[in-house]
């Protein structure tokens, strides 16, 4: 088997698992921003902190494997290959919202969330249209 092949199926295995957690997360925090109970405020910091230390190592699994691949194929595939440069900007953007993550979780932490709910659903749906944009132009590339 091509190990080309090997390295696609883990990328995407690897990115599935990690944007399980990357959906998820957001949605403790909508629950953590509505919540002002002492033992669920305790409950959901153990939670959020276990997901997002649970699912970093698959983001970064996601980035091993998507290297690999890209080497795999060679350089003058990823230089005329446009839409991939295009994909990685919004991984770049995917990998620094997934980083902010860790600052979110350390205000809620320190109990210094200043942010509503509502902010936490709108944050939620950032990593939905990013996933809706790389998949796109992993499956489709369209000649940019």
């Amino acid at each position: 088997m091509a190990a080309v092949l090997i390295y696609k199926s883990l990328h995407v295995f690897f990115m599935i698992a990690w944007f399980a957690g990357i959906f998820y997360l957001p949605r403790l925090f909508v629950y953590h921003a509505m919540t002002e109970e002492k033992a669920c405020n305790a409950m959901l910091k153990i939670m959020e902190r276990r997901l997002l230390y649970f699912v970093t190592p698959f983001a970064v699994l996601t980035l091993v494997f998507g290297v690999l691949t890209v080497m795999e194929y060679g350089r003058d595939w990823f230089r005329y290959s446009m839409w991939l440069h295009y994909k990685l900007v919004f991984v770049i953007i995917l990998y620094i919202y997934h980083g902010y993550c860790f600052k979110l979780l350390a205000d809620f932490k320190h109990d210094r969330n200043t942010r509503s709910d509502r902010f936490y659903r709108i944050f939620n749906e950032f990593p939905v249209l990013l996933l809706l944009a790389i998949v796109f132009l992993a499956i489709v590339k369209p000649a940019l």
